[in-house]
């Protein structure tokens, strides 16, 4: 239903508009209060990279984050990555996560940046405190926040927008009668926009997710998806279907399709009824790091990795690369 309103094919978004105004009203004057100096914002003693994007729901912005430092580190770049720790509840923060912190202290997505990229990684619902936590413990070069984009009360030197490229916009109105943060001519003045699929527009960066073998939950073996027995697909993500499609791409056809809510919380009970003894439970990396603990032998996860094209893309992170490398070189000094 709530597709249907936000892509604009149901009337009942105009129900909702008042509400959109009142939201625009006070995101517009949150970003003024802090362009105007109205309230402070910090500045980090280290680059800041912004990877956000303008509508709720899952865009990709965790696979741009890992492809990010990944890319980064090619180059010599010390990165390290800070979240607001969303579905997660620590006993005090910052937070410092590791690949063995659970996902109930610091939520789903770090776990799983801690868990691909091996960089420091920390959660804090006031990012300046994940920031300086980081920076406490470790020499880094630059700091890339898994969205964040308008938490403004944390500078950033290079702003990047994922847009989810089947969907877009969708009515283009803000929350709730529409997806939208903020509007699309916020991309005017950011520094770069990846959009995950669909067709990009001019002045837009490519995207695609492109899945890798099949990985057991409990021993790490992978295989090809084809060589999996019959399969029951299980997705708890922003948007459910991108996974579904994923495996439609690859010529998968699952027994059935379950979606749960983004940052679900899973049980063993509750899984282990998914499937029947010759079926096999397929989940996506963001629901595997939630379930490892109580896995079962024949759960498997599809990890994904970001492939991004064009010229733009060398551009982007030669632009990156000397903006840490000039802060890095002033600092010695």
């Amino acid at each position: 239903m709530i597709e249907r309103i936000w892509s604009g094919r149901s009337p009942l978004w105009l129900l909702l508009w008042p509400l959109s105004l009142l939201y625009g009203a006070i995101t517009l004057l949150i970003r003024l209060s802090f362009q105007r100096g109205w309230r402070k914002s910090w500045r980090a003693p280290c680059p800041v990279i912004v990877v956000g994007n303008l509508t709720a729901g899952g865009n990709g912005k965790t696979p741009v984050v890992i492809w990010l430092v990944q890319a980064l580190q090619q180059r010599g770049v010390r990165a390290g990555v800070v979240s607001r720790g969303y579905g997660g509840k620590a006993e005090r923060y910052p937070l410092l996560v590791t690949a063995e912190t659970s996902t109930a202290q610091a939520g789903d997505e770090p776990v799983l940046i801690a868990q691909r990229t091996q960089v420091p990684v920390a959660a804090a619902p006031r990012r300046r405190l994940a920031v300086e936590g980081l920076l406490a413990a470790h020499d880094l070069d630059v700091i890339i926040t898994d969205d964040g984009l308008q938490h403004y009360a944390l500078q950033r030197d290079r702003e990047i927008v994922v847009v989810d490229g089947m969907r877009r916009f969708g009515n283009g109105w803000w929350l709730p009668a529409g997806p939208m943060r903020e509007r699309a001519s916020r991309l005017s003045t950011v520094d770069a926009v990846i959009v995950n699929g669909g067709d990009a527009q001019a002045g837009e960066i490519a995207m695609s997710l492109q899945p890798g073998l099949a990985v057991n939950l409990i021993n790490g073996a992978s295989v090809a998806l084809a060589q999996l027995p019959e399969i029951v697909a299980m997705a708890g993500i922003g948007h459910p279907p991108r996974f579904f499609n994923t495996l439609k791409q690859q010529g998968i056809k699952p027994v059935a399709e379950i979606a749960f809510a983004d940052h679900h919380a899973y049980s063993e009970d509750e899984l282990r009824r998914l499937t029947q003894a010759d079926q096999c439970l397929l989940m996506t990396e963001k629901d595997a790091v939630k379930c490892r603990s109580f896995a079962r032998p024949n759960w498997w996860y599809l990890p994904v990795d970001a492939h991004l094209q064009g010229a733009a893309v060398t551009t982007l992170l030669d632009d990156i690369t000397h903006l840490c490398t000039t802060a890095r070189d002033a600092r010695s000094r």
